[in-house]
């Protein structure tokens, strides 16, 4: 598959007065090929915003190499962002006096395409995102949800090859996330672009993206597909089924043991939800159990999701 954007050795640092610099990426490198829709993921300040500004142009890198669309990004700076559109946290990218329409009509125009010809297309984006009864309406009087429709429709309407999302969805409704999550899902289905994907809503990054790359202090830390990550983690998932309640002091041996165990209770069952490397790990939750004079109902594998996932791994609890 043909590369569309490649990031090499990309390392950004903020120097400071009297202090070390702080390192917000240190040379994280990763491609994506045509029509390819990748999640990247990481905790807080891990370095994934600064990445992507450092992709959009905003951000001048330390050193390293962006290519887009095998134009020097960093060289060439002003070539390389016609193949390149944003939408970065939240709806920042839509002017709140014009219209949904006028704001359609002026993003297509700063990128090169003449009105008339992409009228056709504005329509479309406009019915796509349930804005027909409000696209005459400001910007500035449309609610937080509709805003961040209109600022996607903005960046879509500009029909560049890549496509750049930080946080899509973030601060918006139940609703309103499931309906854009519906469009991007469609989108990456159609092969219709190629997107770079930031969030924190892990249910958006499985439903879209085909590959994750996890970002943690800077660095990247895993850079796999999510049917690949879910098959691994999904052999190390197990559940545990116990008859009535769990003992307190058994409880905190667990959890002081396994950190990321998962307990949940009902009347007369208790759940226990690990993600256990290997048999010693399970032996050894039996060998606890069987210490406390527990009752074990049922032992089976439990599906993960890729919540779980990413914090097993930004945990470094992946081996």
């Amino acid at each position: 598959m043909d590369t569309v954007l490649q990031v090499k050795d990309l390392t950004k640092l903020y120097r400071r007065r009297r202090a070390e610099p702080v390192v917000a990426v240190d040379r994280v490198s990763f491609s994506v090929s045509k029509n390819e829709v990748v999640g990247l993921l990481g905790p807080n300040g891990a370095g994934k915003t600064t990445t992507i500004k450092c992709i959009a142009g905003l951000i001048k890198p330390t050193s390293g190499e962006i290519w887009l669309d095998g134009i020097d990004a960093i060289r060439r700076p002003g070539k390389a962002m016609e193949r390149v559109a944003a939408l970065l946290e939240g709806n920042r990218n839509i002017y709140w006096r014009l219209t949904p329409r006028e704001n359609l009509e002026f993003f297509a125009g700063i990128q090169g395409h003449p009105v008339g010809r992409v009228r056709g297309y504005i329509d479309e984006l406009i019915e796509l995102f349930d804005l027909k009864d409000k696209e005459r309406t400001s910007a500035r009087m449309l609610s937080r949800g509709m805003q961040q429709k209109l600022a996607l429709a903005c960046a879509l309407v500009r029909q560049t090859e890549v496509l750049l999302l930080d946080e899509p969805t973030l601060g918006l409704d139940v609703e309103t996330s499931y309906e854009l999550r519906h469009i991007l899902k469609q989108m990456g289905a159609r092969g219709e672009r190629t997107i770079l994907l930031s969030s924190h809503d892990m249910h958006v990054v499985q439903d879209i993206c085909e590959r994750v790359v996890i970002i943690n202090n800077g660095r990247v830390v895993v850079d796999d597909r999510v049917r690949s990550l879910m098959k691994l983690f999904r052999a190390s998932a197990y559940r545990f089924e116990l008859e009535g309640q769990l003992a307190e002091e058994l409880a905190l041996t667990l959890r002081g043991r396994f950190p990321l165990l998962a307990l949940s209770a009902t009347d007369h069952r208790t759940y226990i939800d690990a993600d256990l490397k290997d048999g010693n790990e399970l032996y050894e939750v039996l060998d606890i159990l069987k210490g406390g004079n527990t009752q074990i109902k049922s032992i089976g594998h439990k599906e993960p999701n890729l919540e779980e996932i990413f914090l097993t791994i930004v945990k470094g609890q992946l081996k």
